[in-house]
């Protein structure tokens, strides 16, 4: 299996790390190497080498400061710590936090590096992936958020999150922070927060860990693509109702039938991959949940998704960064509310 969509590159101009003053700090030997993985749209992350051991460093986006409540690294670090705590070991080793921003001028975290292979999007149709393999993966990936989901929350894993009116504050701070971050108007974004607002399921009281960003470019597969050996990304990670854990996974799920624009987010409309309906289906069997309400969940999922686009271009708009990838996002705020209206008018995930 050829692993190189994962593959570290080159540090792009701008996100640069002080190696002498990072080698330092962490007191592990000298830093051989550093490298930046390309992928994703968030937090920077990085890969170290310090001998003959991989270190994986994550950091926030430059800017990010501007974004209340978001890319916070201790956290992230924290729930990696509650999770090894609590017997949970499909995730990376956590190393060290530093909060101190003079050393890299912001607050970072060092894991170590679990080798294996990232399946992502743009280089999965380039693989040859088979049906089997994919639905394999697809059912797989299902019941590793199951898995998740059945982690005892107590007496650890409670202290991420608050647990009460969990949705309606979610509904509530998502709108705040696309309102913060609004550059122009989009329609579909003010019907979708008004229906989330007017609609709130009210009998799914059961509480649960949450990833908040579950699907493949955040799991780290063996070299056969037969096992998930990580779990990564967990700066979302709460404590909540676990349908919103799997309306996000949704809102990531693109299928066969689906624009360009959507399945560069996933490589789920490759052929074997389940559908959404199946999706849903199969999480409903496996967990012993009620997903009839689903839609409601899929459609915060979408929205959420676009919100953080709408913050990123914000971003960029604003000069914070200069990485390309982020100018067209402010279509895609527009593209995935648009999804998310229309999965109102037909009643479909």
């Amino acid at each position: 299996m050829d692993a190189e969509q994962d593959s570290a590159r080159p540090v792009r101009a701008g996100e640069e790390l002080n190696v002498a003053v990072l080698e330092t700090y962490l007191g592990l030997g000298s830093i051989m190497g550093v490298s930046q993985f390309p992928g994703g749209y968030s937090n920077l992350t990085y890969l170290i080498t310090i001998g003959e051991r991989d270190y994986v460093l994550r950091r926030p986006p430059v800017g990010a400061k501007a974004i209340k409540g978001g890319h916070d690294m201790g956290r992230e670090f924290r729930v990696l710590s509650l999770l090894r705590e609590a017997g949970y070991s499909k995730i990376p080793e956590p190393i060290a936090y530093c909060d101190d921003e003079h050393v890299l001028g912001c607050p970072f975290y060092v894991m170590e590096r679990v080798p294996g292979v990232i399946l992502r999007a743009q280089s999965a149709p380039k693989l040859g992936l088979s049906v089997e393999t994919m639905q394999n993966l697809s059912n797989a990936l299902v019941d590793a958020l199951v898995e998740l989901h059945a982690l005892p929350i107590e007496p650890n894993l409670i202290q991420l999150g608050k647990p009460d009116g969990y949705v309606q504050r979610q509904v509530e701070g998502w709108h705040k922070r696309y309102l913060t971050a609004q550059t122009d108007n989009v329609s579909a974004m003010t019907e979708l927060a008004r229906y989330l607002t007017d609609n709130r399921p009210l009998n799914h009281p059961e509480i649960t860990l949450l990833h908040n960003d579950f699907k493949y470019d955040n799991v780290v597969l063996n070299s056969e693509l037969t096992q998930i050996k990580a779990v990564l990304d967990w700066e979302m990670c709460t404590v909540g109702d676990p349908l919103m854990d799997v309306g996000t996974s949704l809102s990531y799920w693109a299928e066969a039938g689906d624009d360009l624009f959507r399945k560069s987010f996933n490589l789920t409309w490759l052929p074997g991959n389940l559908t959404r309906r199946e999706v849903a289906d199969r999480y409903a069997e496996r967990s012993g949940r009620d997903v009839s309400d689903m839609l409601y969940y899929y459609v915060f999922g979408l929205f959420k998704n676009a919100v953080v686009m709408q913050q990123i271009y914000g971003r960029y708009k604003q000069g914070l960064t200069k990485d390309e990838r982020f100018a067209g996002l402010l279509a895609g705020v527009r593209a995935l509310s648009a999804v998310g209206v229309k999965a109102l008018e037909t009643g479909k995930l």
